[in-house]
């Protein structure tokens, strides 16, 4: 398998960034690393054992990436300067990091495909931030045990920020014939939760969730497992073996 080390230097966040990729050739895959995760998570908790035979037949090429999680939503301190850095954060995904992984992609396949982009938990609400707020650039996406709202991190606190970066809130006041909508309509979207140990909050989310998308006629697939189903890595590794070919 062919993987690559970058560090590159990031004009929105002041410093330094890694990622890797993984892969020749295939459809270009952003992985966002759960709760305050590294860009080597991918690696260093075996998912790339689920993800191997997909890459290596160039079916998909992963870009994993850093979080700033304990910079922004999982940290104390003023709620603005925590979801501007977040912010941040977002710009640095779409404004520098898309467009050098588009780069690689392309050199690897000779033309520009569209992004899907995975999470687990944490990294969950923020692929599917990304993909909600910038459909022109994901047509895929698959959600593993996430929360859809920003709120179980600031609480009472809103501003447009918070709101921008919270999928629940902005698409459930999405008019009718906001463009986006069709666009959502035309790509693939898979959301998977547990019911077992430590899946309350993520369950209650991706239900609402499941209503807020039903109600815009935005067909998704929501899949429920069982209450021995734990937010966890070995129900995760599972998840993901089933959904993967599925998604790509």
């Amino acid at each position: 398998m062919k993987i690559e080390y970058y560090k590159e230097y990031s004009n929105f966040l002041g410093r330094d960034m890694e990622f890797k990729v993984y892969g020749h050739a295939g459809k270009p895959l952003i992985a966002v690393p759960c709760q305050g995760g590294r860009f080597y998570e991918f690696e260093d908790m075996r998912m790339l054992d689920v993800y191997a035979p997909y890459i290596e037949d160039g079916r998909v090429q992963v870009f994993t990436i850093d979080s700033l999680d304990y910079e922004t939503l999982v940290t104390d301190g003023d709620c603005r300067a925590r979801i501007e850095r977040h912010e941040n954060w977002i710009k640095y995904i779409i404004e520098e990091a898309v467009p050098r992984f588009r780069q690689i992609n392309f050199e690897a396949n000779g033309w520009e495909i569209k992004f899907a982009v995975t999470g687990l938990s944490l990294g969950a609400l923020h692929a599917a931030t990304l993909y909600f707020r910038f459909p022109d650039i994901f047509d895929g996406l698959m959600c593993l045990s996430g929360l859809y709202t920003n709120e179980y991190f600031f609480g009472d606190y809103h501003d447009d920020l918070t709101y921008m970066n919270s999928p629940q809130q902005f698409i459930r006041n999405m008019p009718d014939d906001h463009p986006y909508l069709e666009k959502y309509r035309s790509g693939r979207m898979i959301f998977c939760v547990g019911q077992g140990a430590w899946e309350i909050e993520t369950l209650e989310s991706t239900r609402e969730f499941a209503k807020v998308l039903a109600e815009k006629s935005v067909g998704a697939w929501f899949d429920f497992w069982g209450g021995d189903v734990k937010h966890d890595w070995d129900w995760w590794f599972v998840q993901a073996s089933y959904f993967l070919p599925k998604l790509i």
